[in-house]
């Protein structure tokens, strides 16, 4: 009809059956088509809807851009999900994810698990944000802020939080931070794996981890680098 107000535009992406706001930064290029077509960290994802069970209590190491704590929140009713994310610049976004879906049962923090407390470490913002990390020399000359994150020791995380699922991909650092951990009150694992840097060595200390925690690799939720662990399957 002539003079028919267009129709509003629809703020957000869907995906998997979340709604996810569009953001000029983060909701463009690949991760746009993923998101559209489902296929967003399909890997991880296959994977928790596999294995995690509602009432379950997560543990999530890299909380990325919120997608995968919504996930379990949403589809898998979870009882809880601890996600620790080191990007501050990623905070705010994770939280508007987790408002356009209802999600109140995450605790999101802004800080670094670590084998040990610590004093705070630099973490660099870049001005494309989905590119910052906690090395400087990777592209000094796109740093925009310098901000200190806090280290949380695993022990008492662990201890406090009791997860029965562990979600993790933490680029890299998945060598030295899981076998820092007692592993053994998790009932599975999910595990993103980069040998690329960790090399053979650090594969065989993340699978020693969780083997010492009485976790066993689990092949039917376990694709490429991302690796299942299981009690009693």
């Amino acid at each position: 009809m002539d003079g028919a107000e267009p129709a509003p535009r629809d703020p957000y992406l869907h995906s998997r059956g979340l709604k996810i706001p569009k953001h000029p930064q983060i909701t463009k290029g690949r991760i746009r088509g993923a998101l559209k077509s489902d296929a967003y960290e399909r890997k991880e994802c296959d994977a928790v809807m596999r294995v995690v069970r509602p009432g379950d209590r997560v543990l999530e190491l890299g909380g990325g851009i919120g997608y995968m704590s919504t996930l379990l929140s949403v589809k898998k009713q979870v009882a809880r999900v601890v996600s620790y994310e080191a990007n501050p610049a990623l905070i705010p976004y994770i939280r508007s994810v987790h408002a356009a879906n209802g999600v109140e049962n995450v605790d999101l923090r802004n800080a670094l698990l670590s084998p040990q407390a610590g004093d705070p470490v630099p973490f660099y913002v870049r001005r494309n944000f989905l590119a910052s990390s906690m090395d400087r020399e990777a592209d000094p000359d796109s740093v925009t802020e310098e901000v200190p994150i806090m280290q949380h020791a695993i022990a008492p995380v662990l201890e406090a939080e009791t997860p029965d699922v562990l979600v993790c991909d933490i680029e890299g650092a998945e060598a030295d931070l899981l076998p820092a951990g007692d592993w053994s009150g998790l009932r599975a694992a999910v595990i993103e794996l980069h040998p690329q840097w960790i090399g053979q060595s650090g594969v065989q200390a993340v699978f020693g981890a969780m083997h010492r925690a009485g976790l066993t690799y689990f092949p039917k939720a376990s694709e490429a680098k991302v690796v299942t662990f299981r009690k009693g399957w």
